[in-house]
């Protein structure tokens, strides 16, 4: 037999399922780890992320997206008042407001 006429054979009907099934197998593991390597933790950071931005309280540091340091002076349901130098302060959206 030679080794051209070997590799040519047609492979029989029962391991032409096995590649479909192998195929899914990989997809699944993929998608598991994906999930757990970068969704898990994207998902928990931003939990904690918003839990940090309801349970802000006056006094607090805190960092705005744009960089500005500052000192929560007040606190809306979607503001809040940040004292920034002496009497300078700014009002930002808390969706913009991130840990000191």
């Amino acid at each position: 037999m030679n080794i051209l006429t070997f590799f040519l054979q047609a492979a029989p009907a029962g391991q032409a399922q096995g590649g479909s099934l192998s195929f899914i197998l990989m997809m699944v593991l993929i998608f598991a780890v994906m999930w757990l390597f970068m969704i898990r933790p994207q998902r928990k950071q931003q939990k904690e992320l918003e839990k940090f931005r309801n349970e802000l309280k006056k006094g607090d540091d805190v960092i705005t997206a744009g960089g500005i340091l500052g000192k929560v002076a007040e606190i809306t349901e979607t503001d809040v008042l940040i004292k920034v130098d002496g009497e300078v302060k700014l009002r930002v959206n808390k969706n913009f407001i991130n840990k000191a």
